[in-house]
């Protein structure tokens, strides 16, 4: 890996300001805010930029149902959403909004090009209209039946459901989300950017490797099923920027809304702090720029991002993205975000009661480069965070540094050769933590991270210094264990910092620094540390519970589980005296289970997955925590028996055969999502079935 510094300009998506942050985007916030803190800490420049997308017939109406102006409405929520990302430690250079001189200046003059270019063209288009409101139906603005896979409640613009893009007028029974009116058809000239002409650009633009294979292969679909022009301006009245030369025309929220972030990090570089950092537009924006440019996004904006923003960049003479990260869906303890349900969790709820660096963490150990969904199962993240950052981390320095401050001074020792190797053995797993974090495999950084905090604390366990400082003569051993344990715990620390700054900075306090640095990692000469103090707490599982969810839904999580006999006893169906005697059925020979009818068997979903990850399960004696790829880039987590019979690193790149649809299961250690197939007596004779061996058996495993 090159160690040369790079220029890296980085983006989350905007949220919109017509609402307070949940949990969904902070995950993108976090996601984004960790990796740029990563890249920071390698010494690379890095400048984070993000704004509010302040335009739409949405906060128009929004504004006027609360009788504000458009603009006091979003300034209110602009501030808000700063509060909420500061408070979660999102270090975000410059917060601005698409409601800016800057945006209005810079869409203007890229429609500009975009229209000498031969671009922009126009047409007559029927449009729905609201004849309740008297305004014209922007696409997120009618539901609908979707015309391609019937899903109902779908928007005017993309089924959510079978990804299909239409024009509104395509649903099926559409209706206004403003009025629940039906819709009138009204004829309206549009302005459209001629997509199609872009056609081979875009072909070359997604065989770049500039985003994750599964969401170029589906941009790749729009192109097979043939580009259409992009409707880009919406008739008054709308709350935007008016278009140069067409009165009453605005631009779409979507075109002036990516180049928010061209805005943002124009508005970065005239302020004192951008000048002071000699930050130039042109250097990272111009065709030809050596700097890097990286946007995190969710999988619901791809379209925007990966095929109208870079089609624009191009025509306007502007560079096209280094990299889009782009990531899945929050779910809630397995169900979708929900204000009916009580599952929806705004940023601010969460950050009323709970430390921001738990939930950082949490998220950042399921992030990956794939773009699956991810869970915030409120019982696994508490069981999470009491048995990494308390019961692991955290414990490595309260193990040891009540015999440094108590008997030796608050002073470090200098390792001997002995205690040096093992420090050592942690540093050498730097460049492999290095390699996944520069790859958004956040989730595989953190996995690393905690092999160098389980391997600390079983030294501790093995050298045992409660022990030893009571031995004769053995002061100096304890003195050396408890200096390898909490120089061990500083690696740790300064490893996690990005996850959990907070918890870092009073880590820096107890090492009497002003930050964890990865240069000061290799220093070998003592070092004066403060007197411990309590780091972080535990979580209580009941307060999670009635802290973010609703009454209703805190209290069914709450419920005491029943005892083996009571579950027992449900299982049994009740038997009416007169109920007629059911017909006899001969019992399996051979002691077999119920048959099944071929009906029962096509609903399993067998495939050949690869592993592209293993870890051990701690507490466990059987189980190997597999990360299994199942295609299209979609990942499943499966705890399997097999630690008997396979060494976690031995699987890691395997093909195996693997039920993918079975229904996930809460496990002690985390929810398992599949099951893998092997054959064998048990114990060391397992033997899991590759793709030749299920062929081999008579399975179609393609």
């Amino acid at each position: 890996m090159s160690n040369s510094k790079r220029k890296i300009l980085i983006t989350s998506a905007l949220p919109y300001a017509n609402g307070d942050l949940h949990l969904g985007y902070m995950l993108e916030a976090i996601q984004t805010d960790v990796w740029t803190r990563f890249q920071k800490a390698q010494g690379h420049e890095v400048t984070y930029v993000c704004a509010d997308d302040a335009h739409g017939a949405s906060i128009m109406l929004k504004a006027a149902e609360l009788g504000k102006t458009e603009e006091e409405h979003i300034g209110e929520i602009w501030k808000r959403h700063k509060k909420d990302l500061e408070d979660f430690r999102i270090g975000i250079d410059h917060y601005h909004s698409t409601h800016s001189e800057e945006n209005r200046a810079r869409a203007g003059s890229i429609f500009k090009a975009l229209e000498s270019a031969g671009m922009i063209t126009k047409k007559e288009k029927e449009q729905l209209f609201d004849p309740a409101k008297s305004m014209f139906l922007a696409d997120r603005f009618v539901k609908g039946e979707c015309p391609k896979c019937h899903a109902l409640d779908q928007y005017g613009d993309n089924c959510e459901v079978c990804g299909t893009t239409y024009e509104p007028n395509d649903l099926i029974n559409p209706v206004s989300v403003f009025s629940g009116a039906t819709p009138e058809m009204k004829t309206v000239e549009q302005l459209y950017f001629d997509l199609p002409q872009k056609g081979e650009f875009l072909q070359t633009w997604l065989d770049s490797g500039s985003m994750p294979a599964p969401v170029a292969n589906k941009l790749r679909e729009w192109l097979k099923d043939g580009l259409r022009p992009w409707d880009i301006s919406r008739e008054a009245p709308y709350f935007g920027f008016e278009i140069p030369g067409y009165p009453g025309k605005y631009f779409y929220v979507w075109l002036d809304a990516p180049i928010g972030y061209m805005a943002s990090f124009e508005a970065y570089c005239n302020t004192e702090e951008g000048k002071a950092r000699n930050l130039s537009f042109d250097e990272y924006w111009q065709a030809n720029s050596d700097a890097e440019l990286h946007h995190v996004i969710g999988k619901d904006i791809i379209n925007f991002h990966g095929l109208f923003w870079p089609a624009m960049l191009d025509v306007a003479g502007y560079r096209r993205p280094t990299n889009i990260m782009v990531h899945g869906y929050v779910t809630i303890n397995g169900e979708k975000m929900s204000k009916s349900r009580g599952t929806f969790i705004t940023a601010r709820q969460y950050l009323d009661h709970f430390d921001p660096d738990l939930l950082r963490y949490y998220f950042a150990t399921k992030l990956s480069p794939h773009i699956d969904d991810i869970d915030l199962n409120l019982e696994e993240f508490a069981q999470k965070m009491n048995s990494d950052l308390v019961g692991k981390v955290v414990n490595i320095a309260s193990r040891c540094a009540k015999f440094i401050n108590k008997n030796f001074d608050n002073k470090l020792a200098v390792l001997n050769d002995e205690n040096q190797t093992h420090y050592n053995a942690a540093l050498e797993k730097l460049p492999a933590i290095q390699e996944a974090f520069n790859n958004f495999e956040l989730g595989k950084g953190c996995r690393l991270i905690m092999q160098i905090a389980d391997e600390a604390n079983r030294l501790i366990d093995e050298l045992k210094p409660w022990v030893t400082m009571k031995e004769e003569g053995g002061a100096e051993i304890t003195h050396q264990t408890c200096s390898l344990g909490v120089r061990l715990f500083r690696i740790v620390m300064t490893l996690l910092a990005p996850m959990t700054p907070s918890l870092a900075q009073r880590t820096a306090e107890f090492f009497n620094v002003a930050e964890l640095k990865w240069e000061d990692l290799q220093a070998t000469d003592e070092i004066q540390v403060a007197t411990f103090k309590p780091l972080l707490g535990r979580v209580d599982i009941k307060k999670l519970q009635s802290s973010l969810l609703s009454p209703a839904e805190a209290a069914a999580k709450q419920k005491p589980s029943k005892s083996k006999s009571e579950k027992k006893m449900e299982s049994k169906p009740e038997v009416q005296a007169d109920a007629p005697a059911a017909e006899a059925v001969e019992a399996p020979k051979g002691n077999l289970k119920p048959e099944i009818t071929i009906e029962d068997f096509m609903k399993l979903d067998l495939r050949i997955v690869k592993i592209v990850d293993a870890q051990p399960v701690e507490g466990a004696d059987k189980l190997i925590q597999v990360t299994a790829d199942i295609g299209e880039g979609v990942t499943k987590n499966i705890f399997a028996g097999m630690k008997s019979a396979y060494q976690p690193e031995d699987l890691i790149g395997r093909q195996v055969l693997a039920l993918v649809n079975l229904k996930p299961r809460k496990m002690r250690f985390g929810m398992s999502e599949g099951m893998m197939l092997a054959a064998g007596p048990g114990g060391s004779d397992i033997f899991l079935l590759t793709p030749d061996e299920g062929a081999a058996a008579g399975m179609n495993v393609n």
